[in-house]
């Protein structure tokens, strides 16, 4: 029997395919501002607002969304303010959070079991849980897709993007409060405590197969959406919870590239060395062999060859050595 055929895989694939693309869509921001475990604290916080939700017999999702969002800006704000002593606060967000929700969903009547939120429940998908799914989905594509040029430029140097007038404090809380709505998008698929892993494992994939940020981004999604599908997909033919094949899908797969990609990154660093002795030192340049410069065939310092119709034997003149180019340059 196909396992389209039942209403609740159904469900259940479209909510794997959807957190499958955000996390990674969101996390990719995160990773490049060496913010990579922002999800798990997010996570934490998110707790509360399940317990809330249990505690009133409200909706436990919007009530997450609501104190994930909170939690988000808090934490961006401390960041803001201190280093050292933001640390601490963090710290205390981050366990009251948990502790927090822990409580107030014992203090319910139904006393829940939280193990469906923090560890992932994805078959128990109800129409409504996936309505909401699909909008705040395509809400968190929508930012950090639509705005992908503003946000990686924040990500990439607050200062710079202060100069050129961009809205850095609301960009920042931007990123923050998509990273919250990322986390209980996830929440019902891998789970809270598992969430952070499937919005920086499968970037981790990306970058090592390509340094451009554009293609990170996009590889990184794709990635996402494999091991989220796929894993959905084991957990029908073999009993094991769906959150924890998810991410042990995508660290296997992160090993298996890292072993093949590594050739790939020990000659793009031995090409990276070679282009920052050549800007060093221009005058190496005309030390070359005559065959280096051949018609076809002439390296240039970024790794590339020289286009076809270069006069044999003609040297470049030092100031022409080209720079190695950048992943991508902030407009």
């Amino acid at each position: 029997m196909s396992l389209l055929q039942y209403e609740f895989m159904q469900r259940a694939l479209l909510a794997a395919l959807l957190v499958g693309m955000t996390a990674p869509a969101v996390g990719v921001y995160l990773v490049q501002r060496r913010q990579a475990f922002m999800g798990d604290g997010i996570g934490h916080v998110a707790l509360t607002g399940v317990g809330l939700g249990l505690l009133l017999k409200g909706s436990p999702v919007l009530f997450a969304v609501i104190t994930a969002a909170a939690g988000a800006v808090a934490i961006e704000l401390i960041r803001e303010r201190s280093k050292v002593s933001g640390d601490v606060a963090l710290s205390v967000l981050f366990y009251g959070g948990i502790a927090g929700g822990v409580m107030l969903a014992s203090q319910s009547e139904s006393g829940a079991n939280l193990d469906a939120y923090l560890f992932g429940q994805l078959t128990s998908v109800s129409e409504d849980d996936l309505r909401v799914i699909v909008i705040l989905a395509i809400a968190v594509l929508a930012v950090t897709i639509g705005l992908r040029r503003p946000l990686f430029t924040v990500c990439q140097d607050e200062e710079f993007a202060r100069v050129t007038g961009l809205p850095v404090r609301t960009l920042n809380l931007l990123i923050a409060v998509t990273a919250a709505v990322t986390v209980t998008v996830a929440m019902r698929v891998v789970g809270l405590l598992l969430v952070s892993a499937l919005m920086v494992v499968p970037v981790a994939i990306a970058q090592q197969l390509t340094r451009n940020f554009a293609l990170t981004a996009a590889a990184s999604i794709g990635i996402g959406v494999v091991v989220s599908v796929s894993g959905t997909t084991l957990t029908y033919y073999v009993e094991a919870p769906p959150g924890a094949t998810i991410v042990l899908l995508a660290i296997g797969l992160f090993v298996v590239v890292g072993v093949v990609a590594a050739p790939l990154n020990h000659r793009r660093a031995r090409r990276a060395a070679h282009a920052a002795d050549l800007a060093a030192d221009p005058g190496a340049l005309d030390n070359a062999p005559q065959d280096d410069l051949q018609v076809g065939a002439a390296p240039r310092p970024d790794g590339g060859t020289a286009a076809s119709g270069t006069m044999s034997g003609t040297r470049r003149a030092p100031g022409a050595v080209e720079k190695p180019p950048v992943e991508e340059e902030p407009r």
